[in-house]
């Protein structure tokens, strides 16, 4: 069974080396490898997670090099979690995106980069929650970056391109903060192994653990977009692809937390900073849910709404208990599917009505009743209205926090139900705006030309205006990516709105049945974070399976 445990890494990997083969030519080919790989990283994802819930963690050391030299990879219950979630919802963005017809983009490409780019961010993301040492912790984040870029910058335009620079800059930056912690960390233990550290740090003087601890958390905190590390992601998200914006939204933000949980645990047990964590998390929580209050743009809204619930994730690691711990690992896999969701309607809304901007929207519930009830299950579930997840996460973390009785606690937990409340104001602000109300003046309908233009600024004026395949003056083809559709009439550029394909709509509903899923199975779920969070805490089980002790 040990011998799995690096298969979540490999397969991505080695279906990137396919997909770059094969290319353009073979399009349909290159999408069932993606889909069959994903489909297949699902599969051991569940098998490692029940193998760790009854047997312990597993371990494998590559090239059979023991710690310090060789490279470990271990699978505990929370990384079995962790693999099991991610995978199911970068599956369902995957097949979203092949619904929108986001690949078929790349044959203008020389290469078919989305196909690549996303098993090689699957690949990055499997890394760091079985990476069994801070290098490779390093080495998947710094996977997660390049493939990053590629993805958020798909169609060069513009505004992606700005938005995919400061990313990679914010980005960089953390990875150099990260480089030197890990190089004082080893000239101060002479290993970077995470069994061996949980060992050798405590024998550190005080100050030098805890310049580490912060160093670690810092660098974490901006890949979590833990407030006022924040700042470039409601920038960032929002101007790509809703696929795109769904698996960094849902997802990437969620490995900085795990990383928290991991060390904060494993490394520094204690709670020396835990004042300073719930600290973060309440401003993590009002200033995130404040800026969504103030947005009319849906995408930009829920990436606040983002930042604002990644406070509660903290405030369980701030706790440090074990009924924290718990509460936060059921937060955090609640968190990652019912987030995705949302982004995924929001692509929806975005190519039903032509726009982003709420105050443009109206009366889908009428003209989208499936669209409405999509929204509004994820919107109730992320708002923490019983019995949904959502609500029984939020519960677990205030119960942690009356328990623990401390000032911080209780503050934490009446910031915790404020956001709560403005959670269900944001959502049913959007719910009024883009559904209830009555159409707006102007208010698209499938097929009508939402603008027209020259093609004056066009990218290569020698070709004339921007064609689909199978579309000319005389009227709109085939649909091809993306929300609107992109033809030519007279000469000029036009976009119209489009119906959803079968494939985006199926996507979407099946992460909020995954969503409604974590509601039914509450009570199993719940029992399996709060062994994950035992084991988080008594720590031997990971060291003296790594360490063969």
């Amino acid at each position: 069974m040990n011998q799995l445990v690096p298969l979540p890494v490999l397969l991505p990997l080695c279906a990137t080396g396919v997909s770059l083969a094969f290319g353009t030519r073979l399009a349909r080919f290159q999408r069932f490898i993606s889909v069959a790989v994903l489909t297949a990283v699902l599969g051991l994802s569940v098998v490692l997670m029940v193998a760790a819930d009854r047997q312990g963690p597993l371990s494998v050391h590559l090239g059979d090099f023991a710690p310090p030299l060789g490279i470990t990879l271990v699978a505990d219950r929370l990384a079995g979690l962790m693999l099991t979630v991610s995978s199911a919802v970068t599956l369902a963005v995957l097949v979203y995106s092949l619904g929108q017809g986001m690949a078929d983009r790349d044959k203008e490409t020389p290469v078919a980069v989305f196909h690549p780019a996303y098993l090689i961010l699957v690949a990055g993301v499997s890394l760091t929650f079985i990476a069994g040492d801070l290098v490779n912790l390093y080495v998947g984040f710094e996977i997660m970056l390049v493939a990053s870029f590629v993805l958020l910058t798909l169609g060069g335009t513009g505004p992606r391109i700005r938005a995919g620079s400061t990313y990679v800059i914010i980005s960089l930056f953390s990875s150099m903060l990260f480089l030197t912690a890990i190089a004082m960390t080893y000239a101060a233990t002479g290993t970077a192994n995470l069994a061996q550290l949980a060992v050798r740090l405590p024998e550190l003087p005080l100050g030098v653990q805890t310049l580490v601890q912060a160093m670690l958390l810092t660098v974490f905190a901006i890949k979590a977009a833990v407030f006022p590390l924040a700042a470039w992601l409601p920038d960032s998200y929002p101007t790509a692809p809703a696929p795109v914006t769904a698996v960094f939204a849902g997802l990437l933000t969620k490995v900085g937390i795990y990383c928290m949980l991991r060390t904060e645990t494993l490394l520094f047990p204690g709670n020396r900073l835990g004042d300073l964590l719930m600290a973060l998390a309440l401003a993590s929580m009002i200033v995130g849910i404040l800026g969504a209050v103030a947005q009319t743009d849906l995408k930009r809204l829920f990436s606040f709404t983002l930042i604002s619930h990644i406070g509660y994730m903290v405030f369980g690691i701030g706790l440090a208990t074990r009924e924290a711990y718990g509460g936060a690992i059921f937060y955090v896999a609640h968190h990652i599917t019912v987030q995705t969701s949302l982004f995924l309607v929001a692509g929806l809304i975005e190519r039903r009505g032509g726009t982003n901007e709420l105050t443009r929207l109206g009366g889908m519930a009428r003209s989208a009743p499936l669209l409405a009830a999509l929204f509004f299950v994820p919107a109730m579930n992320f708002a923490g209205i019983p019995p949904f997840s959502g609500f029984i996460g939020k519960l677990g973390l205030m119960r942690a926090g009356v328990s623990d009785g401390s000032v911080w606690a209780w503050i934490l937990v009446a910031g915790a139900t404020v956001t709560s409340l403005l959670t269900l104001y944001v959502m049913a602000k959007i719910w009024n705006l883009a559904f209830w109300r009555t159409e707006p003046p102007g208010q698209a309908a499938y097929g009508t030309v939402l603008e027209a233009a020259d093609d004056s600024d066009d990218d290569d004026p020698d070709t004339g205006p921007d064609r689909i395949p199978g579309t000319g003056d005389e009227g709109i083809g085939p649909v091809p990516a993306g929300q609107t559709l992109a033809a030519t009439l007279q000469g000029r550029a036009v976009t119209t709105t489009i119906r959803p394909p079968r494939a985006m709509t199926a996507a979407t509903a099946g992460a909020v049945l995954l969503g409604l899923a974590f509601t039914v199975l509450a009570g199993p779920l719940a029992a399996f974070t709060d062994r994950s969070a035992a084991e988080l805490i008594a720590r031997s089980p990971y060291v003296e399976e790594v360490l063969g002790r």
